[in-house]
């Protein structure tokens, strides 16, 4: 092919043709219990998030695995934290629409990379609104070279989940997981709610469930966490478009800038109402914890 790279050729047809995970056979050993938050007694997942009121979860579920492999990969816990603003907006994300395109997200982190949350702290808002990282955000980057669609059987995701990383799903949920304080989770009750994306990190047969981060905040399920039957996980496919489960592979770029951290001071949530519809209204202040001034 004239003009064109061999590693131009590999990138388009990764972004074209991602690769797919199966389980080879039936009778490949898997361990009965694996999770990210316990790799011989470590901790790699970071603290967990609350994407409200925006319907971002596409981000801060990439994000979610991408941050716990930034530090297996460093071998140690420094608790990264990426902008999931940044995720989701730079790829085409829209509040109005309610989500940004998975796979232009996977893509955007091939071809760009996501920052630091230092470079576009998240605002929290539950609409649209004119946004740009801090210039030089191209130089604060992590990157990732693969992505690619997991079989829908419990073992081909065991297998992704060990071999990868933490996965990202798609599930359809029911008005009674908004209520979820704990246990395992099986739906008993409501009408349909929609499609979330969360990140999974372990499995235990023992309990018959799966380990997933969610980014609801820790008053949320278990502190923030989720563990559900492996029956109960009704996975959604994106757009009609692969399985619903995703991996992401090869993850590289400035994994540990020397920048400040910024962190979520206090959030603030009031209502308001215009014409007798209610809206809810978030106003966040931001902190540097390492140069103490407001960012």
């Amino acid at each position: 092919m004239k003009g064109i790279s061999v590693v131009c050729v590999a990138f388009l047809l990764l972004t074209i043709y991602p690769i797919f995970i199966e389980a080879e056979n039936s009778h490949s050993y898997l361990p009965p219990y694996f999770s990210w938050r316990d790799v011989n007694g470590v901790d790699y997942t970071t603290p967990i998030k609350n994407q409200a009121p925006a319907p971002t979860c596409e981000a801060y579920a990439l994000v979610a695995a991408l941050e716990t492999k930034m530090q297996y990969k460093l071998g140690k816990i420094y608790n990264p934290d990426l902008s999931e603003a940044h995720l989701f907006f730079y790829p085409g994300g829209s509040i109005k629409a309610g989500y940004v395109n998975i796979i232009d997200a996977a893509n955007y982190l091939i071809e760009y990379g996501v920052p630091d949350e230092g470079c576009f702290p998240d605002p929290h808002r539950p609409y649209d609104f004119p946004y740009e990282s801090l210039p030089g955000w191209e130089n604060r980057t992590v990157k990732i070279t693969e992505w690619g669609w997991v079989e829908h059987t419990s073992e081909a995701m065991k297998k992704a989940l060990i071999e990868h990383g933490p996965l990202i799903v798609c599930m359809y949920f029911w008005r009674d997981f908004y209520y979820y304080h704990g246990g395992i989770y099986r739906h008993r009750w409501g009408m349909l709610a929609g499609g979330h994306v969360m990140a999974i990190v372990g499995y235990d047969d023992e309990q018959h469930c799966w380990i997933i981060k969610n980014s609801w905040g820790t008053d949320w399920g278990e502190n923030g966490w989720l563990r559900i039957d492996y029956d109960a996980l009704k996975i959604a496919e994106w757009y009609g478009e692969g399985t619903g489960v995703m991996y992401i592979e090869g993850v590289y770029g400035n994994l540990e800038p020397d920048v400040p951290k910024i962190e979520i001071e206090q959030p603030e949530i009031y209502r308001t109402y215009i014409l007798e519809e209610n809206f809810l209204l978030c106003f966040v202040a931001y902190l540097s914890s390492r140069k103490g001034h407001r960012a």
